[in-house]
């Protein structure tokens, strides 16, 4: 009889593993596995790009306001299309520039009043100094409409 001949051959896998190693005389030696390792992240601060401060430019009005000196501008001009002798003009000023429209003598309830008295007195001037009779006027009337924030539309 040869040596497969009395050797037992198991049926099982696992039985089957064990007779090979048993067989060339392996033994089980415990496998070591590593786990990866993950590179450690540490904080880092961040640099964050400076967005610099726009400033804002001011306006004529602001600039005159600060420095407590009158303004006025004229904002917009229209005319009705349908009869050029009727429009407005949208006026903005500041307190400092109602304050100087009272010491000359304006007087009103509100800074609008005291303002409007101002542009119709201006445009009476402008009339007569180009030679318009201002008695006759036949262009209709004045409206005041209080805008807010210091700015009336005359028309």
């Amino acid at each position: 009889m040869g040596i497969l001949d009395q050797a037992i051959i198991p049926t099982k896998e696992n039985t089957m593993k064990k007779f090979i190693k048993n067989l060339f005389g392996i033994e089980d030696k415990p496998v070591k596995v590593e786990e990866p390792t993950i590179p450690e992240v540490k904080d880092v601060p961040v640099a964050v790009p400076k967005v610099p401060k726009v400033k804002k430019q001011k306006t004529a009005k602001e600039i005159a306001t600060e420095k407590k000196e009158p303004w006025v501008a004229v904002m917009d001009t229209h005319v009705n299309k349908d009869n050029i002798r009727n429009g407005f003009f949208e006026l903005d000023w500041n307190e400092y520039f109602v304050l100087q429209l009272r010491t000359e003598g304006y007087q009103g309830e509100t800074d609008e009043s005291v303002v409007d008295l101002w542009f119709q007195d201006l445009c009476r001037n402008i009339g007569s100094e180009a030679g318009v009779n201002m008695d006759r006027r036949g262009s209709g009337y004045i409206n005041v409409n209080n805008l807010g924030d210091g700015r009336s539309e005359i028309s």
